[in-house]
């Protein structure tokens, strides 16, 4: 055997030494488009990490919650890193099942996030525990075009009364244009979040301040009634069964004349290469009913690592790759400033290219600083949460009652047997775990 055949063997070995003793981390997340563009980046985490591998588990929205808190609570070790919400981070930290993002890096500037968003992510120690990927309120994006030719003019802070009359107006279901589009998916996170939100606005709560339930009371039934006339009349067909991704869809196919959602739709409804009115969306903020709360939530897809994890270290430095600075410019430079994930840094309101490329960026701003988590209702509660209720029954309930909200939407049930099935339900959940003495 000569020399050479001897190197080339012993660099072979060590090559598959390499392979082999590269690190795999498995990320659970959504399949929101942010997300897929992240996947879709990778390569320039791995070509400067190359002892790290990536594998992307991505899922819809009600299956990941079901799926990674499942993972998390019987400490299956299944994901390295988890995308989860401003509600599970709390909760799950309070448990114990969440690392402390602790080395992030020097340049990653943890005080450059918004400090909305932050606060929910931060532990009672003072220590971040999720790093937020993309954050979010909601707000009214609709079709300058078909609201003028309605002869309305959408002002900056509009009522639902407003935003309904333009909905019934706009509806032109011979040319497939819906005035309105709104979530009507089950699951806590869809239509609840959409639901509760508004609720917020109409004066509904989801318990009064010793945790009773409150759907027999009349401002869910107002809020409850308000939605589904309004769905029926200017709605689309099939609405039951749509969620956020469905209705993006919807709009960017030019269906929509209006539609009510999470703020980092934006970007999407207004490129070119995706929405066929991209030139023709306009925004305002969430409506209210005048009795000064707007049904504008607060939201934030974060990425973090379960407590126990064996690849913690590999998993941080994925962390700050992906919710840092640098990963704003690098899609920046690949999908130019207006598609950068939103809603996390102060530094990127500031940024004068973000302010000219994104139009939709001081009204994102302005409704994520607006939300009230621990005053999210025009009476008082005793949770925090805009869009859901920070406790950790509400997972379960919150999605048994939207299931029992869309039914409602479908026809399957009346709004009055939706309500009643609700308080009987929320109340036996509550008294089971404690919360109605």
């Amino acid at each position: 055997m000569t020399l050479k055949t001897l190197l080339l063997g012993a660099c072979s070995a060590l090559a598959l030494a390499g392979i082999a003793s590269a690190e795999t981390l498995t990320i659970a997340t959504v399949n929101n488009g942010d997300m897929i563009r992240m996947q879709g980046l990778t390569d320039d985490f791995t070509s400067k990490n190359p002892d790290i591998k990536v594998e992307w588990v991505t899922l819809e929205e009600n299956v990941l919650r079901e799926r990674v808190t499942t993972d998390i609570a019987t400490k299956g070790g299944q994901y390295d890193i988890m995308t989860i919400g401003t509600y599970e981070v709390p909760i799950w930290t309070k448990q114990g099942w969440l690392l402390p993002l602790d080395n992030l890096g020097a340049d990653y500037d943890v005080d450059d996030l918004l400090p909305a968003i932050r606060s929910g992510l931060t532990g009672d120690d003072g220590k971040l525990y999720a790093a937020p990927f993309y954050g979010e309120s909601s707000m009214v994006m609709y079709r300058k075009d078909l609201m003028e030719k309605a002869g309305l003019t959408m002002p900056d802070a509009p009522t639902w009364d407003f935003v309904a009359d333009a909905a019934r107006k706009m509806t032109d279901r011979e040319h497939g244009i819906n005035g309105i589009c709104l979530r009507g998916k089950a699951g806590w996170g869809e239509n609840m979040a959409f639901l509760t939100a508004t609720a917020n606005a109409f004066g509904a709560r989801w318990f009064d301040e010793n945790w009773k339930p409150q759907f027999d009371q009349p401002e869910w039934k107002n809020t409850l009634d308000f939605y589904v006339k309004l769905m029926n009349d200017a709605g689309p067909q099939g609405a039951s069964s749509n969620g956020f991704n469905e209705n993006l869809a919807l709009f960017q196919q030019g269906k929509c004349g209006i539609w009510i959602d999470a703020t980092v739709a934006a970007s999407f409804v207004t490129n070119p290469k995706d929405s066929t009115v991209a030139d023709k969306v306009g925004f305002a903020l969430a409506p209210d009913t005048g009795l000064g709360k707007r049904g504008n939530w607060l939201w934030a897809w974060n990425l973090a690592i379960p407590a126990g994890s064996q690849k913690a270290e590999a998993a941080e430095k994925f962390i700050a790759w992906a919710t840092g600075k640098g990963y704003l410019e690098l899609v920046a430079a690949k999908e130019g400033w207006a598609n950068v994930p939103p809603g996390t840094r102060t530094s990127l309101y500031e940024n004068p290219e973000y302010q000219k490329a994104a139009p939709f960026a001081k009204m994102t701003l302005d409704s994520i600083n607006a939300a009230d988590p621990k005053n999210p209702s025009v009476k008082p509660v005793p949770y925090v949460g805009v869009q859901f209720v920070a406790i950790p029954e509400f997972q379960s309930l919150g999605t048994s009652v939207g299931q029992l909200f869309s039914a409602a939407l479908a026809g399957q049930m009346s709004v009055d047997d939706a309500l009643a099935q609700a308080q009987s339900l929320s109340e036996r959940e509550m008294t089971r775990a404690g919360y109605i003495k």
